[in-house]
């Protein structure tokens, strides 16, 4: 099998990825049990180079492959018939080369053409439509939501995205200098998750190290960052089901874990805390003692209100069998993060790629998944639980390098040549960054993927032979990112 292996956060000489044909890939893809983790093209003077990147979760390692478009070709056989993981990414590498997957079953735009969108559509006396957005209603990002009903019951879910056109990668490649700020502000909220990806990528391609200080705080934020949308989540699902007491509590208990993050960084969500290089800001023994009374506070109200909320007959009628989707439809479609786990999966890049500071803390605990509504609220309870003794923890091991610095001055040139990917385990799931520099050492290419890419379509099969009026309570308990996804 000719894959070049690589690990998280290492480079690779790009001269060394192997030219396979689509159908030694294809070959190699059906052997290897493993999961589709990027597929990202390039454009080579006349040529465009598709790389795909698999993962094997079970040790860790990541295997890089390409294959060479020659001018004039302007197609290829589908992977998706045969592998479903791939259905989105194809569409995303058609949309951006017009090189068209053949065969593809759901050959759709992904970020354009909103005029033009080809809905899906049934026909008969009693099946109608309902269209939702792509205007909403508060602060929610445009999205639009088509949905073919019999009566109250979902018979299909289109959704169509693609309103917001930042250009992020583009300007990403276009930056004189390292953009933090720009990578934090990719997805709002999951700013400490995009900034870690990003900052990580470019100390591999420049070949700077940074402190076990700045890591250590770097992974305490990630939790809090994880804990605090967690517990939003859950308050905003208890809403959701007219639960108010619950999502009162919540709300409130979300707040201490965000202001907390306010006195480290200046920034109740994070912002300005990460450079390449390391961190702005230190957690001293202070801070660190205060950050342990406050997670005590709210494991032990968090704890409580589930354990009440979760007695309730009314709750459970609406939480259970809601929203279902299979483990083997999560599987198919390439889930990744929360919606794959409350499916049944197994990922989390966190402990499957040999993070050292999270491998030996002996975290995961066994999680009973239903793949519906239920399982998505309770994982969310049980990972901040989780989260939680991750931080303490992350805090002890701190005290070890309080003489060391928070931030070294990064080298500012990036290695020519050079391939590396990045993969963070946000609050959703996987946040994938893969950079790609040339002969000079500049960027050519920068390719990013939120969790949300892999599930957004787990969505739309989850609400199928549900009622309409359980629309908003599965959309709230996947809660998946329009902008990680309109790039």
């Amino acid at each position: 099998m000719n894959w070049i292996i690589t690990e998280n956060n290492k480079k690779i000489n790009s001269n060394d990825i192997p030219t396979l044909s689509v159908e030694e890939i294809k070959s190699d893809v059906e052997k290897m049990d493993m999961r589709l983790v990027g597929f990202m093209g390039k454009q080579e003077f006349e040529n465009v180079r598709l790389y795909i990147v698999m993962a094997d979760d079970k040790v860790g390692r990541l295997y890089v492959t390409s294959t060479l478009f020659a001018p004039g070709v302007k197609s290829y056989e589908s992977f998706t018939s045969k592998f479903p993981a791939f259905h989105i990414f194809e569409r995303e590498f058609y949309e951006e080369f017009g090189i068209e997957p053949l065969n593809h079953p759901w050959l759709k735009p992904v970020r354009i053409n909103q005029d033009k969108y080809p809905f899906f559509e049934m026909k008969g006396d009693e099946i109608h439509e309902v269209a939702v957005g792509p205007i909403h209603a508060g602060v929610i990002e445009p999205g639009h939501f088509r949905f073919m009903c019999h009566g109250e019951k979902v018979y299909d879910l289109e959704i169509m995205l693609g309103y917001q056109h930042r250009g992020i990668e583009e300007i990403l490649i276009k930056s004189n200098s390292y953009n933090n700020r720009l990578a934090e502000s990719v997805c709002g909220d999951s700013v400490i998750a995009y900034n870690t990806a990003y900052s990580q990528i470019m100390e591999t391609l420049s070949n700077s190290t940074i402190t076990s200080k700045a890591q250590i705080i770097r992974r305490i934020a990630l939790e809090m960052e994880r804990v605090a949308v967690h517990i939003g989540d859950m308050g905003a699902i208890a809403g959701d089901i007219a639960y108010s007491m619950g999502a009162s509590i919540f709300g409130v208990t979300r707040t201490l874990i965000i202001n907390t993050m306010l006195e480290l960084s200046g920034s109740r969500f994070g912002r300005g805390l990460i450079n390449v290089g390391g961190v702005n800001f230190d957690i001293d023994s202070v801070l660190s003692a205060k950050i342990v009374k406050m997670l005590d506070e709210v494991a032990k109200t968090v704890d409580r209100t589930t354990k009440v909320m979760l007695k309730s007959p009314t709750v459970l009628s609406r939480l259970e069998r809601t929203g279902v989707v299979s483990y083997e439809t999560a599987k198919d479609l390439g889930a990744v993060g929360m919606a794959a786990k409350a499916s049944g999966l197994d990922i989390d890049s966190r402990f499957n790629f040999n993070d050292e500071w999270y491998k030996s803390l002996d975290a995961l605990k066994p999680f009973k998944a239903t793949g519906d509504v239920y399982s998505r609220f309770k994982l969310r309870y049980k990972e901040v639980k989780e989260s939680i003794q991750i931080i303490k923890k992350l805090l002890l091991k701190l005290e070890d390098f309080k003489a060391e610095e928070a931030f070294i001055q990064p080298k500012q040139t990036l290695e020519p040549n050079s391939f590396a990917i990045s993969m963070v385990e946000g609050w959703r799931g996987e946040v994938v960054h893969i950079a790609l520099t040339g002969a000079n050492g500049e960027l050519l290419r920068y390719k990013i993927k939120d969790p949300s890419f892999n599930n957004w379509y787990m969505l739309a099969l989850a609400v199928r032979n549900n009622g309409i009026s359980d629309f908003p309570l599965c959309n709230k308990s996947f809660n998946l990112s329009y902008c990680g996804n309109d790039l």
